[in-house]
């Protein structure tokens, strides 16, 4: 690296503020004054997104996951299509400038007496899936999912109607729901509060020799549809990044796969992203000593994409 490249890099740490790259590089991250701190400055988008910027601007990390570092990796975790020279593109922009703290509104509790309700709590007041409900509708018409899957994801109890006619998928930790993705038409996120472990699904229960790991609940159950749920198989979904707690639940699965000799199956989408959580996938077969696969849908879809295309066609 040149002594000219090497000057760019430390301006760039010098000049660039996380909080500025935050507001400005994607949108919606905003301020949560009264939960933030002169050193630690809670940004939220969403339900269950939080990013705290620490250091004077200088470091950040997810406060849901185990992302962290400076301005560098934070572009990249914001779109991890970027790779280095991109990054010192996008960075360029945002020399000198300086975050303007937009206040996030504070989240309405659904329940003035429990205001801060865990996502299991939540997930026990809401009605099982059941054909013909607003979530059934949505995950058979928009997302091409046969009823013989949603049945299954019924009796397993891995999606119920949530609210406003969304389609919930719970996450478990031993048994029990520990975070709730949401998706509908118009809203994709997650209830606030919990901890990513796996979202699971399969007949297979505890018999499994074969685990595919997605990165969406709806892949999970898009490529269950696509294989006939294999009898041998659980489907798995990480909800996008590995934090902690999913990491965990992956190295309890591999451990009990290499107990019989099984395979671990990377089915992520065919994109950099989904190619990136591949070769972490791999990595940990390797560490447990277990067979790997990768299956990858047609260039830049997923396997919902490929559900979905066989129906129109």
């Amino acid at each position: 690296m040149s002594p000219s490249a090497d000057a760019e890099l430390d301006l760039f740490r010098q000049s660039v503020n996380c909080a500025a790259v935050l507001e400005r590089m994607v949108g919606g991250w905003k301020l949560d004054l009264r939960q933030s701190t002169k050193r630690a400055l809670k940004y939220r988008r969403g339900e269950g997104e939080i990013i705290i910027v620490n250091h004077d601007g200088r470091g950040w990390w997810d406060a849901t996951g185990s992302a962290k570092g400076d301005v560098f990796n934070l572009v990249q975790h914001l779109d991890p299509s970027l790779n280095f020279g991109a990054v010192r593109k996008v960075l360029r922009g945002f020399i000198g400038i300086t975050p303007t703290y937009p206040e996030a509104d504070r989240p309405r509790s659904l329940d003035p007496d429990k205001p801060d309700r865990s996502p299991g709590e939540r997930w026990a007041d809401r009605p099982p899936l059941r054909r013909g409900d607003a979530a059934w509708t949505y995950l058979a018409e928009s997302r091409a999912i046969p009823d013989a899957v949603l049945a299954g994801a019924a009796r397993g109890d891995c999606v119920r109607l949530g609210a406003y006619g969304s389609a919930w998928f719970a996450h478990r930790w031993n048994s029990i729901v520990s975070h709730v993705e949401t998706r509908s038409r118009t809203y994709k996120g997650s209830l606030r509060g919990g901890r990513k472990t796996l979202f699971q699904f399969g007949e297979a229960n505890d018999a499994f020799r074969r685990v595919v790991v997605l990165e969406a609940p709806i892949d999970a159950l898009s490529l269950a549809a696509i294989e006939r749920v294999r009898a041998d198989t659980l489907y798995v979904a990480t909800g996008g990044g590995m934090g902690p707690g999913t990491l965990e639940a992956l190295r309890i699965t591999l451990t009990r796969l290499h107990e019989v000799a099984g395979l671990l199956v990377s089915a992520t989408d065919a994109n950099v992203v989904g190619d990136r959580y591949a070769q972490r996938h791999a990595a940990l077969a390797t560490e447990a000593a277990v067979a790997f696969q990768r299956l990858r849908p047609p260039e830049g879809q997923d396997w919902n994409d490929v559900l979905v295309q066989r129906r129109k066609a």
